[in-house]
């Protein structure tokens, strides 16, 4: 009988799998490096091939580790960034390069080209943006499909393909090219809740009236938990398992992560709309789930059944959270490079100065942290970050005291984020921290003490992966339904409550955060 799933999360700079068995143990990971290119300022592009070689090679890798024969994975489940692939008719690669280098087809996540696209299909004021927060990021795929075919007419002519890059895995493992309802819904603009989700109307206003017969788009879609198929022959040589093994639908990462840390809430919805996901890494999302509808501005939903049957889904986040740190680092570090010891370095020194000076430890330095844009709740890409306060010093402890101002700066975004959430009437007391931010003690101690709220983090090494597997899992049988599989393979966790001392001190950061919008808005207006 077939037990084990194998999840792959394909992130930002890597591809790793995890093989997992029904209880929700994982037995093994492999991470292998993707490459990526920044031709132009705002341009970030990857090789689908590359990336598939490294899906490949991970699994693989994951598999021997694990020690788990082909015949006993039971399904292969995908999670990824909303980053763009691009496909001629025949399925080869078509470049989203100006320089029209075939290798480069796929437009990463965090590619910004489409910043004037994006507020095009926001100016059309069209009631798909009802469920998108009202104004359209250059993140979603719209105006990176708008900007290919302005910019690149000859390639749109050519493509036979667009596919959520967790589209085009599992159309990669299977040859299918059903989509999921997860990413059409979250990313395209896609309307499940709807007899009809493609809305016709707004595709014709942003200039895509042909969308669905240049790019393959299906007019259905497959919820969370389905089967797209089982793994091709070809699939399944390059992945070292069997065609036995079922493909699950695609889910966004954070949507995977958000499944992996509030699974064990899914068979009740009482509790599960008090609990809020914070998948944070690179950048911050934060994931919410309600029974019913509850728009909001700058905010991106809600979505209905984007991950769980009959539910509305609806996320926030920040743009640059992990990466405006790297970047702090780089640019006051005076020739450090933002790796993991450097991190460690300074979180320890941070920790000693606070020791040292208590909570007047850098209090007149403030941040805004919108260096790449405000998702959420301005809903801005035009946004930019601020600095207030720095001395005329550049020895390792102004890093240090710059470091621990962003660090607050970025849990003061996420507590105007959950205030907003609160106006709408979400009613959220728990905070479930996934990513490399739980290994940030600065951030992990921020996140409870700035929101008020507690804060959980799992005991699995990795929640992404863990609930790309419970989507798994149920493709491939090994349990019922979601309900079930979050229950059996749900993680420990680890608890912590914010300390009521602090609540003042964060108040008063709270209100300057605001008052540095206010500020920096006064400066833009002026002519």
């Amino acid at each position: 009988m077939r037990e084990f799933v194998v999840a792959v999360d394909v992130g930002t700079g890597s591809a790793r799998a995890g093989i997992f068995d029904r209880n929700g143990r994982l037995l093994a990971r492999a991470d292998l490096p993707i490459a990526m290119n920044r031709p132009e300022e705002n341009h970030a592009e990857h090789d689908s091939d590359d990336i598939w070689k490294a899906v490949c090679g991970s699994v693989r890798a994951a598999r021997n580790k694990a020690g788990v024969a082909a015949q006993d994975i039971a399904a292969i489940g995908f999670d990824a960034t909303c980053s763009l692939v691009v496909r001629d008719r025949d399925g080869a690669p078509l470049s989203v390069n100006r320089k029209g280098e075939a290798r480069w087809d796929t437009i990463v996540w965090l590619d910004h080209r489409a910043l004037k696209e994006a507020d095009l299909c926001t100016a059309t004021g069209h009631p798909v943006l009802d469920f998108s927060g009202r104004v359209i990021s250059p993140e979603m795929e719209m105006p990176k499909l708008m900007w290919l075919k302005r910019n690149l007419p000859a390639q749109w002519e050519k493509a036979g393909y667009f596919f959520d890059l967790a589209d085009y895995l599992s159309w990669r493992a299977t040859g299918s090219a059903a989509r999921s309802r997860c990413t059409l819904t979250a990313k395209w603009n896609y309307l499940a809740h709807e007899k009809r989700g493609w809305q016709a109307d707004y595709l014709e206003r942003i200039g895509l009236e042909d969308l669905l017969t240049r790019g393959g788009l299906p007019e259905e879609t497959l919820p969370v938990g389905r089967s797209v198929g089982g793994l091709s022959a070809e699939a399944a040589a390059d992945l070292g398992l069997d065609t036995g093994c079922q493909v699950a639908p695609g889910l966004i990462d954070a949507y995977a992560g958000a499944l992996g840390v509030l699974g064990g809430f899914v068979g009740e919805p009482e509790k599960l709309e008090r609990q809020l996901a914070l998948i944070a890494g690179t950048s911050s999302c934060i994931v919410a789930f309600s029974k019913n509808m509850k728009p909001g501005f700058g905010m991106w939903g809600p979505y209905f059944e984007a991950v769980l049957p009959e539910a509305w889904l609806i996320e926030a986040g920040q743009s640059a959270t992990g990466a405006l740190l790297d970047h702090i680092v780089r640019i006051h570090g005076g020739g450090l490079e933002p790796t993991t010891e450097t991190h460690g370095r300074i979180i320890a020194r941070v920790q000693e100065l606070r020791t040292l000076h208590g909570s007047q430890f850098a209090e007149r330095l403030h941040v805004l942290p919108d260096f790449h844009g405000n998702r959420s709740p301005l809903a801005d890409p035009h946004g930019l970050g601020v600095i207030s306060g720095l001395p005329f010093d550049s020895s390792f402890d102004a890093l240090c005291r710059l470091y621990w101002r962003t660090c607050v700066a970025i849990a003061l975004g996420i507590r105007h984020i959950l205030e907003t959430m609160r106006e709408v009437g979400y009613d959220l007391d728990t905070l479930h921290v996934t990513g490399g931010h739980v290994r940030n003690a600065l951030l992990m101690e921020l996140y409870c003490d700035v929101t008020g709220c507690r804060v959980v983090a799992p005991d699995a090494p990795d929640a992404v992966l863990l609930g790309t597997a419970m989507a798994a899992a149920v493709a491939g049988q090994v349990h019922a339904d979601l309900a079930a599989s979050g229950v059996a393979m749900a993680s420990g966790r680890q608890e912590r409550l914010p300390n009521a001392q602090m609540r003042g001190i964060y108040d008063r950061d709270y209100r300057r955060f605001l008052a540095l919008y206010r500020h920096r808005d006064e400066l833009d207006a002026l002519q």
